[in-house]
Order: structure tokens, then sequence, then C-alpha cells
């Protein structure tokens, strides 16, 4: 490989540990409770990106399902053709959208209002469509993508996970979520394995 290659390569690091670094200045403790409070106490949950983000949001249903809070990823395309029967009154939607604008997403927005589903958004900009119609806001923050435009979702996608994490890992503490649980849920592959050993 050429040497700027490698240098582009090796930057990789730098870029997205310092991302993730710097993330916790960001850190809500106020919003972020209140969505823990809505996620916890939600029948249904639904999540809901556009490209990348999107890829993120069905990570993030499969979490959140390996914790048995039901939910489900909405595709942008299904749900304003029937699949936002999905969620009803009291059920959470959770929106990712790095600009808040993604025009996708503003007419998913309008139907979880008239049904009543409270909204959680995850984004960089608080003053964007999606995060003025939230009962909560998630400060996505991002130093800068990976490439050397500055313009794939890399680094972005990296912090959008590191939130649904911390969601993950709360909700395990504020549900008291037991591995025994997990245990009968994911009996395959080697993590079913050793879940599943005698003395657990």
């Amino acid at each position: 490989m050429k040497k700027e290659t490698i240098k582009q390569v090796k930057a990789v690091y730098k870029i997205e540990s310092e991302c993730v670094a710097e993330m916790e200045k960001y850190f809500d403790e106020e919003s972020f409770s209140k969505a823990v409070d809505l996620l916890k106490n939600a029948e249904r949950i639904g999540t809901c990106g556009c490209g990348h983000s999107g890829i993120i949001c069905q990570h993030f249903a499969h979490l959140l399902c390996c914790i048995e809070q039901p939910a489900r990823f909405i595709s942008p395309a299904e749900a304003v053709h029937g699949a936002t029967g999905f969620l009803q009154k009291g059920d959470v939607m959770v929106f990712a959208s790095r600009g808040g604008k993604t025009k996708e997403l503003l007419p998913i927005l309008d139907i979880c209002k008239k049904k009543g589903v409270k909204v959680i958004t995850v984004t960089e900009n608080f003053e964007s469509p999606l995060a003025i119609g939230a009962d909560v806001v998630l400060k996505q923050y991002v130093n800068r993508e990976t490439d050397k435009y500055n313009s794939q979702g890399t680094t972005s996608t990296t912090a959008l996970c590191v939130i649904f994490h911390t969601l993950q890992t709360a909700l395990i503490e504020e549900t008291g979520f037991l591995n025994e649980q997990f245990a009968v849920i994911h009996p395959g592959g080697a993590v079913g394995e050793r879940l599943n050993k005698k003395g657990l």
C-alpha cells in the first residue's frame, strides 16, 4: 500500500477514539434518565433511521430484544405503508438522524404524534424538526468522519452505537434484567453454550 494509505488508515483509530472520549462531555443526565424511563415503561419500542443510522437502529432493536424489551426496526419505507400500526399509545419510537432533518422520517414523526407514541430523537441538531418534535432529545456528537473527505458514515455510526449501548446498559440496571434470562433466549452459539453451563 501507499504510505499515504497507511497514514489515513492509522488516523482512523485516533479520530474515532477521540470522538468517543469527547462524547461524555455532552452527556445530559436529565435527558438520558427521561429516555431510559420511557424505554423501560414502553410495551413496544420502534427504532427508525435511514442509511447508516438505520443500520445502527436495527442493531439497537436487537439489543433491546436481548434484554426482553420488545422492539423492532421499522423501515422508513414501510412505516408510511402501515408498519407504524405496530406502535400504540404510550409506546416509544426512537429516531436517529445526525442532522435531524431526514425527510423520510418527518411523516413518521407526525404519525407518532397522532397516535400518542412517545418520541426519542438522537441527533446533533437540537433545532431540527426531529428534535423539536421529540419528547426527549439525546445529543450525538461527531468530531469528523474517518475518510479524507469527511463524508462517509463512519465515526457518526460509532457515536450512535455508543449512545445505544449506554441506553441498553442503563436498562439492564433499571429493569433488573438477569443473565439467567439471557441464557433462556440465547441458547445458540458459543455465547449460548457459555451462558447455559451449570453454575451460571
